[in-house]
């Protein structure tokens, strides 16, 4: 499917964007961390493209390209604490400059969008769980059920999160199920569980600002919540900003192609990174 439609998504890209290819200064193409083969067709796809045109290429991390996000609209200044929620990834980091980077705090299980999923597919909400859950929390009570917070046994670090499955399910079942409620009551307890840790590193570690980016960085309530401490300075990318997009990747990549030139096209992708998700 990747390979059938890549072409036709490039030229509709650069349609959108009113220039042709050969108005393109350089190209930027995501190497990881992801599902590999969707990786591997757009590595090979711009590698071709580079060798075909004689344009620089650079290969750009997608969890750094997300962090960076917010920056191409807003002049943020370092260092800060990023709260990064994205796919199979929830972070907490200690961001010191654009290539600066600490991770402080990681899921030790789901991570927090796998955790909206599975709870909405649990209770038969809709897919993405992120989006149908929040519109039904909308027309709840969040204080309706709690949710237990999961334990943290199996943490690294004192900044970790978990969203144990097994945990997260266990609701009061007896009478008619509120489903709204269900929903209201799981989004407070899996957006706490991250902005809570987020603000404990930003207090660790001195920081004023927290970025908040990647898919669960729409979330309104996670909005809310962290725009309503009063001792941060807090920064979301634009809705459009928030899922997996194109503009973060050459966002990021004019930064390191500047900063260090075209990629070796040698590399390769990788589904995952080191470093980004304490799973044993």
């Amino acid at each position: 499917m990747h390979i059938e439609w890549i072409d036709a998504v490039v030229a509709r890209g650069l349609s959108a964007a009113g220039c042709t290819l050969a108005a393109v200064d350089a190209l930027a193409v995501t190497c990881r961390p992801g599902l590999i083969g969707s990786l591997l067709v757009g590595v090979s796809y711009a590698k071709g493209l580079a060798l075909a045109t004689g344009k620089p290429l650079v290969a750009v991390d997608h969890i750094r390209a997300h962090v960076y996000s917010p920056h191409m609209e807003r002049d943020i200044g370092y260092p800060y604490i990023a709260l990064l929620l994205s796919g199979g990834h929830t972070l907490v980091i200690d961001v010191q400059g654009l290539d600066r980077w600490e991770v402080l705090g990681a899921t030790v299980d789901d991570a927090c969008g796998e955790a909206f999923d599975k709870v909405a597919k649990h209770f038969d909400i809709g897919f993405p769980g992120g989006v149908a859950i929040q519109r039904l929390a909308e027309r709840g009570d969040p204080e309706a059920y709690r949710f237990p917070v999961p334990s943290l046994r199996n943490a690294r670090s004192r900044f970790d999160v978990s969203y144990s499955g097994r945990q997260q399910f266990r609701v009061a079942r007896s009478g008619p199920e509120r489903v709204a409620d269900i929903a209201a009551s799981f989004q407070k307890t899996a957006i706490d569980i991250v902005v809570n840790q987020a603000i404990a590193a930003a207090r660790s570690r001195g920081r004023h600002r927290i970025v908040a980016a990647g898919g669960v960085a729409a979330n309104r309530y996670l909005r809310h919540r962290l725009a309503a401490e009063p001792e941060f300075e807090t920064f979301f990318p634009s809705l459009a900003l928030c899922t997996d997009n194109a503009a973060m990747i050459a966002g990021l990549g004019y930064h390191v192609l500047h900063r260090d030139g075209p990629t070796e096209l040698s590399f390769g992708a990788a589904a995952r990174v080191a470093g980004f998700r304490r799973v044993s």
